[in-house]
């Protein structure tokens, strides 16, 4: 029982720290209205008798909190300590995914396999990693401790610790060469390596036909306008 109220208090406590809509609820109002904190609550008790043998119950569990929460997680997966899932709805844990302490996912998450291999086919997530809306972390990777996936990103390959990753197919990125450490849910300043790569083309070519209008004195076609990051308030929400 002890055991329990401890996971309770640090699922809560979990919930207050890194969702601000959370930070002045009560415990009662939090385990009624945060799906994430029930999922994962459900979850543990559900991995409990699935590691005793229970037939039957752990699956019927899963089956009850996903239709209550939106969020699925087989009953084998394990998960750590001081864990928590956003909004919740639509994330998916796969059977053998392991996910370490202190780990923040957001709505749409999908720890999944790959083809029909058995054995472990789901990803490892370690310590401190922040995975954002919509991500795909697919097959048996490993995610690094501290790293950070951006929202929408397919992952398929290891990620090295303190990393962030971002895009379809994920790439490796740094984020204004700061270390990466602990929950961070700031999704609209990391770097997009496809843009960085267009606008290093784009200025290439504008230092091209500059110099061929040194060389013939023929003015360009058409001009080739710098491409600039946008300035002024976002509109994103959290």
């Amino acid at each position: 029982m002890r055991r329990v109220v401890a996971e309770v208090r640090t699922d809560v406590d979990a919930a207050r720290e890194r969702d601000p809509a959370a930070r002045g609820a009560g415990t009662a109002r939090i385990l009624i209205g945060w799906a994430g904190v029930q999922a994962i609550l459900s979850h543990r008790v559900a991995h409990a008798m699935h590691e005793a043998g229970v037939p039957a119950l752990p699956t019927a569990l899963s089956y009850v909190s996903r239709a209550v929460t939106g969020v699925e997680i087989h009953p084998a997966a394990r998960i750590g300590d001081d864990c928590f899932i956003d909004h919740g709805s639509g994330v998916v844990i796969g059977e053998t995914a392991e996910i370490g302490c202190c780990v923040t996912m957001y709505q749409g998450v999908t720890l999944g396999g790959t083809g029909f291999a058995r054995g472990k086919r789901h990803p490892t997530v370690q310590d401190n990693v922040t995975i954002g809306s919509g991500a795909k972390l697919l097959g048996p990777i490993t995610v690094g401790h501290g790293a950070k996936i951006g929202a929408n990103s397919v992952i398929t390959k290891d990620v090295s610790p303190l990393s962030t990753v971002v895009g379809n197919p994920g790439h490796t990125v740094k984020v204004e060469g700061r270390r990466v450490e602990g929950p961070d849910s700031d999704w609209i300043h990391l770097p997009d390596p496809v843009a960085e790569a267009i606008k290093s083309l784009s200025e290439r070519i504008t230092k091209l036909e500059r110099r061929l209008v040194a060389i013939d004195g023929k003015p360009p076609e058409a001009e080739v306008e710098e491409l600039r990051a946008k300035q002024g308030p976002t509109t994103a929400g959290g």
